[in-house]
């Protein structure tokens, strides 16, 4: 028999919601247009929460730009409490960065900065002095952050400057690149792994990553609206897995990470 999302607390750890459908939506085929038809999508397939950043469709110039999308997913928050809200932080605005980490840590409870995109926020890569600054700072604070597309050389740079900072690495990918990443992410209590977008369509991945690094290291995430949630979901559902296992891949190791009760 196939699992039952119903039978499952589950965190979407990978979306990206949005207010402005022309800025922000990265649905490759148009959809959703609007916030109430995202959130509608992932009740609808069985996920009770889900969790990420918005993005922006430019380059971004000012550090206002941040602020504004970060704005963007408060309010999202506000009338959405099933979302948990991720933020974003810029390379070339650390100072900056830093003093928005500690007012949103202290003001909102965010806890979660990301995914972090460098080809579309331009933020710089994530082992440039300016980044590694407020990774520094948000492991100071405990933080947890998604990254896409993080090399071993530049997490390796973020767990030597940043004490206390969980990364996730987004995207395992096909299983050439998969493997290794999964060998790499063993190497440190502080590394985890989303199964979005890249990686579970092929059959046993998410068996062969438990099996590889350990069952803690592996979080449910999706890259909706450019992904399928449901399709995402299903992967856990339908793979040879216990059920603690399902339980930790689809809500308690993304839990334990931001210290959600």
């Amino acid at each position: 028999m196939i699992a039952n999302p119903l039978d499952y607390e589950i965190i979407d750890a990978h979306t990206h919601p949005f207010l402005d459908f022309k800025m922000g939506c990265i649905g490759p085929y148009g959809k959703p247009e609007t916030m109430e038809e995202f959130d509608f999508e992932m009740h609808k397939v069985g996920i009770g929460r889900y969790a990420g950043a918005p993005l922006v469709k430019k380059k971004i110039s000012d550090f206002k730009d941040v602020i504004s999308v970060n704005e963007d997913a408060l309010k999202i928050r506000d009338k959405y409490p099933c979302y948990i809200p991720g933020i974003h932080v810029h390379g070339a605005f650390p100072q900056e960065s830093c003093e928005l980490l500690h007012k949103m840590y202290q003001n909102e409870e965010i806890r979660y900065i990301g995914e972090l995109v460098p080809y579309i926020m331009d933020t710089g890569a994530f082992d440039s002095p300016g980044m590694l600054t407020i990774f520094k700072e948000a492991g100071k604070l405990g933080m947890t952050v998604n990254l896409h597309g993080g090399t071993p050389a530049e997490a390796d740079a973020m767990l030597e400057n940043a004490p206390g900072l969980n990364i996730i690495l987004a995207h395992p990918g096909e299983p050439a690149n998969a493997k290794p990443r999964f060998e790499y992410v063993k190497t440190s209590p502080r590394l985890h792994i989303d199964i979005s977008a890249h990686g579970p369509f092929r059959w046993n991945m998410i068996r062969y990553a438990i099996d590889c690094c350990g069952v803690e290291k592996i979080i449910f995430g999706s890259d909706m609206p450019t992904c399928s949630a449901g399709m995402f979901l299903y992967s856990v559902m339908t793979e040879n897995l216990s059920e603690d296992e399902r339980k930790l891949i689809l809500a308690g190791n993304f839990k334990r990470l931001l210290g959600i009760k």
